[in-house]
């Protein structure tokens, strides 16, 4: 493969024995992984492979993607090449549903499907849409994005705050129309991770993921809401087992 799609900040390793697909949650891109490691298990392994949407970082001048279902159509076909060994797909918080709808769309267009979808402190689909930052002013949404940056180890930067939002704004308008039933992934293995001091998620919505695959398994980690940044070493355990 000489080149990549722009929906991967670089191109996926050929020697890789599975991949890792990780899609950003609202407002960010896929520099939010730049804490995780490439390989999980060492070169040649599992590799992980961040997931880079339009309308934000180095594809800020492309148009915003506007629903999930016409992200996920999107997106397919440019990586199917990379589909080519097992994968598994990762979201977090809003970053879950675009994974969820892609591993659809390749169920409904007879394309490989992940073997594994981990879902990170998301309700499922039929309880959409379900995000707190849906009812935040944007004082509060700059302060949930610097509070994002700090996380990330950053320094926010008012000039990048004010940038950030306009793309929060646009992902959460996505949100905001997002509507699914429960829908089977007959293929895929869900498992839902709730985060033991995470509030933004009621454990009985996470539970409601059970019906969406022929087998479901929830795992509790340490850690809040934006733990998973850092790449804890019992999440990275939980995704090469997956």
């Amino acid at each position: 493969m000489t080149g990549f799609p722009p929906w991967l900040l670089r191109r996926p390793a050929e020697d890789a024995t599975a991949r890792v697909f990780c899609f950003p949650y609202s407002g960010v891109g896929a520099s939010m992984f730049n804490r995780w490691p490439r390989w999980l298990d060492g070169p040649g392994g599992t590799e992980v492979c961040p997931i880079q949407l339009p309308a934000r970082e180095n594809r800020i001048r492309e148009p915003h993607f506007q629903t999930y279902q016409a992200l996920a159509e999107d997106l397919v076909t440019p990586l199917l090449p990379y589909f080519d060994r097992p994968f598994t797909f990762f979201g977090h918080c809003a970053g879950v549903l675009p994974a969820f709808e892609a591993a659809l769309r390749l169920q409904q267009q007879g394309m490989p499907t992940p073997a594994h979808l981990v879902v990170s402190a998301q309700a499922p689909p039929h309880h959409c849409p379900h995000d707190r930052f849906l009812g935040l002013d944007d004082t509060q949404l700059a302060a949930e994005l610097a509070a994002i940056v700090t996380a990330r180890g950053g320094e926010p930067h008012p000039l990048l705050i004010e940038l950030t939002l306009s793309v929060l704004h646009q992902d959460l308008e996505s949100n905001r129309v997002y509507r699914r039933r429960l829908t089977v992934l007959p293929n895929t293995r869900i498992t839902v991770v709730n985060w033991s001091s995470d509030p933004e998620v009621d454990l009985s919505l996470l539970r409601d993921w059970k019906g969406y695959a022929a087998e479901v398994r929830f795992r509790e980690l340490p850690g809040g809401h934006y733990a998973f940044l850092s790449a804890p070493d019992g999440l990275l355990a939980l995704l090469q087992e997956a």
